[in-house]
């Protein structure tokens, strides 16, 4: 069953390029055509290319490793929030910090810092403060929020990256190329597509063409839960029925079992 349509896209505006003068020439394989100094993306060709990145993002979840999404466009950071959030994923959609890959460790320090500031609050070492220490502290917690909020649970590197607008998110495309993390994005006509492992030619401008796109992504990932889960339960079942089994063959088990001689007189 497809994912989506091609009437689904025409809807959501997906096909609409950039001026034609603001074109990256390596996108021109996924251009239809030119319309009143606009380019006009092909489809037919976001279809498979989206059908590709579904399935592969579907396989890299269901291994159980994590997607972090990545926008920080103001008509993508609320669409791709929520979509992160429905399926339990990371995501940077305030500022990508340099080094946010490269660098994880540190990062891993900040979100720890955060985490400690959490546990004053809890454990009563915050009310003792001073006053100004107790606003420096909130200031500082505030920030750390919502730069790494949204990765706060990740506690490795993730196993892939979707990206809303390759060209302002260049520097998180770059650091994942120089540690192999597989890239997915949307790529409009005036993005280098290249650099991307599975790029979806898309308007990366439009909050509807972002929410639908963004969404068949999310509902690739939850297909990806939800069959993990199935196997694990699966698994469980097996091992659950084997040791059953192994139970059934000791030798107790059989002697229980073997039919009772009569006694004389019985």
């Amino acid at each position: 069953m497809a994912r989506t349509t091609y009437q689904d896209l025409l809807d959501a505006g997906v096909h609409f390029g950039h001026l034609t003068r603001k074109w990256d020439p390596k996108m021109a394989k996924y251009i239809f055509m030119e319309r009143n100094g606009i380019h006009i993306i092909d489809l037919n060709k976001t279809l498979t290319k989206l059908e590709e990145a579904a399935s592969a993002i579907k396989q890299i979840v269901k291994s159980g490793r994590k997607v972090l999404f990545v926008a920080t466009k103001k008509q993508a950071k609320e669409i791709i929030a929520q979509q992160a959030k429905a399926v339990n994923m990371p995501f940077v959609t305030e500022r990508w910090l340099g080094g946010m890959l490269t660098n994880f460790t540190t990062v891993r320090k900040s979100i720890k810092k955060m985490s400690t500031i959490d546990k004053m609050q809890k454990d009563g070492t915050y009310d003792v403060l001073s006053k100004k220490e107790k606003l420096m502290i909130q200031r500082e917690r505030i920030k750390l929020e919502s730069l790494l909020g949204g990765i706060a649970d990740l506690n490795r590197l993730p196993a892939a990256l979707f990206i809303i607008d390759v060209k302002k998110e260049h520097i998180a495309v770059t650091e994942a190329i120089k540690l192999n993390i597989p890239t997915f994005a949307m790529v409009d006509t005036n993005s280098n597509p290249s650099n991307i492992d599975f790029p979806i030619p898309a308007n990366d401008d439009a909050s509807k063409s972002i929410s639908l796109i963004a969404g068949i992504i999310g509902q690739a990932i939850q297909e990806g839960l939800d069959e993990r889960k199935r196997d694990k339960e699966d698994e469980a079942e097996k091992e659950a029925a084997a040791a059953k089994a192994k139970v059934d063959t000791t030798p107790e088990a059989s002697e229980a079992k073997r039919p009772r001689k009569a006694k004389d007189g019985e």
